[in-house]
């Protein structure tokens, strides 16, 4: 072997010697602030191979293995959050948990996020530690390197002890950096399968394998815990049950030339129909999801669990979204943008082939009916949306699809007769598809879908059904659109397809 190549091979020994005990003192160190359900969290990463939930003193803590590689696991420590109400949050927190891969998926971001923040870290400071060494080898020069190995081949003790001294506090920072923080008291924790507990509990293949801490708090909360788990059972064994149902459920398959999408809107925090709807979406060959808004009940941070949800389910598909007047706010609008949505903004884009035109509702609302601001304001804002999509629509020339959330914002522009057809939301029941000459003479077809959350009001977060849902099969052709299929989820389980509506072809 060549002196450079051992070189060479010295310099990496080194690089990693330093790089690898920084990068994983980095990670197991760090945590980050998300949002998980209704709660602001702090994760924090360890390598005992679990996931753990810290609910706070009032609920005792869970967890489940991890089965990620190197054992890596996660610390949650759930926070405070805007539902006040003890029951009203543990129930929520049992319905998002029948429904968690959107929020699983947010926390494997974020490990991994941190991961690659650590290893940057710890290759830069092996970058500069090789750097250094270099540097001072070449300063010492080769003289110099030659008195210093003939001494050393020949120490005094003096300088024995000093070298034993300095590779002793080295390897004592070293560990010291590297070390893991000191157990918490909870650690020594006695750990029980939840059935041991609640033995009421019937098979499941997440309850089955998840753990709960023995202590003061299982014992003071079991009936508030015992609620939760029917809720969450309540949850998985009706959206489970309609998922089964759609799977045989036959709707109209698009044809040579043919592309399909699906429209959903006013999910209003139900994540408990999303892969009821992806279903629908795999049945009718969609490879497009159209999103009209009203994703959650106030636009609040802590609702993100929801688009969390809808990314995770429809991963593989274009999305293509507007916010709702109860999606106020940044959180929703940058949460869609972060999980690659194309929110549309008044401005005419292509998406699969189509080309869409829309923007969110200018209004806001809270979880009440009603809105906020004065109400002449509020009419006038959704008049001049009106007024700028249909300038939009007219002079773009080529637009197939507005997507709005309200139908108000865009009844200028379908009686103009720009467009070949208006999808809207808000009303939470059906309205159309009614097709209409516009005033170029031209047809356009408009059509309202109803809440695909089954929302009463602005909320749908629960265990079943509250109403008849729905979402929109939409058939397009050489990107226009040429029918439609709205399909019903009942309350009751039931899946009912309606007829198959052909559009009136465009001359456009």
């Amino acid at each position: 072997m060549s002196r450079t190549i051992l070189k060479v091979l010295l310099l990496i020994a080194l690089g990693v010697i330093v790089g690898v005990p920084t990068a994983y003192s980095t990670f197991v160190h760090s945590e980050r602030e998300i949002v998980i359900g209704a709660h602001e969290a702090t994760v924090h990463p360890t390598f005992d191979g679990y996931a753990r939930i810290d609910f706070g003193t009032l609920i005792p803590q869970i967890r489940v293995p991890a089965e990620t590689p190197l054992g890596i696991g996660v610390d949650i420590r759930l926070g405070d959050s805007e539902v006040t109400e003890l029951n009203q949050l543990v129930a929520r927190d049992a319905v998002i948990a029948s429904q968690p891969q959107g929020e699983i998926a947010a926390v494997r971001s974020t490990i991994l996020s941190m991961a690659a923040d650590a290893a940057m870290r710890g290759l830069g400071v092996a970058a500069l530690t090789v750097l250094v060494a270099v540097l001072g080898w070449r300063a010492i020069g080769g003289s110099r390197r030659r008195a210093i190995w003939a001494t050393a081949r020949h120490p005094r003790r003096g300088q024995v002890v000093g070298a034993l001294g300095t590779a002793v506090v080295v390897v004592a920072g070293v560990a010291l950096v590297a070390a893991p923080d000191r157990p918490r008291s909870d650690d020594t924790a006695s750990w029980v399968p939840i059935g041991t507990v609640f033995p009421v509990l019937p098979n499941d293949p997440v309850l089955d394998r998840v753990e709960i801490i023995e202590g003061a708090s299982t014992s003071g909360s079991k009936a508030l815990v015992q609620g939760a788990l029917d809720t969450y059972q309540t949850s998985v064994a009706f959206y489970g049950r309609m998922v089964d149902t759609a799977r045989s459920v036959d709707v109209r398959t698009p044809q040579e030339g043919e592309t399909t999408a699906l429209v959903v809107t006013d999910r209003h925090d139900n994540i408990g129909m999303d892969p009821v709807v992806r279903v629908i979406a795999e049945r009718a060959g969609a490879d497009l999801l159209i999103d009209l808004g009203d994703d959650t009940s106030n636009g609040a941070s802590w609702e993100t669990f929801s688009i969390n949800s809808l990314a995770r389910e429809f991963r593989d598909v274009d999305i293509v979204s507007v916010t709702g007047n109860h999606d106020n706010g940044t959180a929703i609008a940058t949460q869609m943008e972060d999980k690659g949505f194309t929110l549309l903004k008044g401005e005419p884009v292509t998406v699969g082939g189509v080309r869409f035109l829309g923007s969110s509702d200018p209004r806001s609302s809270g979880l009440t009916a009603g809105y906020f601001g004065d109400a002449k304001d509020n009419a006038a804002a959704l008049a001049k949306q009106d007024e700028e999509l249909t300038k939009a629509a007219c002079e773009a020339g080529d637009v197939s699809v507005i997507a709005v959330h309200s139908p108000t914002s865009a009844k200028k522009a379908a009686a103009s007769g720009c467009v070949d057809l208006v999808l809207s939301g808000h009303l939470h029941r059906q309205v159309g598809p009614v097709t209409a000459i516009g005033e170029n003479g031209r047809s356009t077809t408009t059509l309202t879908t109803a809440s695909t959350g089954g929302a009463v009001y602005a909320f749908a977060l629960g265990s079943k059904l509250r109403r008849t849902a729905q979402a929109t099969i939409v058939t397009f052709r050489d990107g226009r659109p040429v029918g439609l299929q709205p399909v019903d989820f009942e309350p009751g389980g039931d899946v009912a397809p309606q007829s198959y509506v052909s559009m009136a072809p465009s001359d456009r």
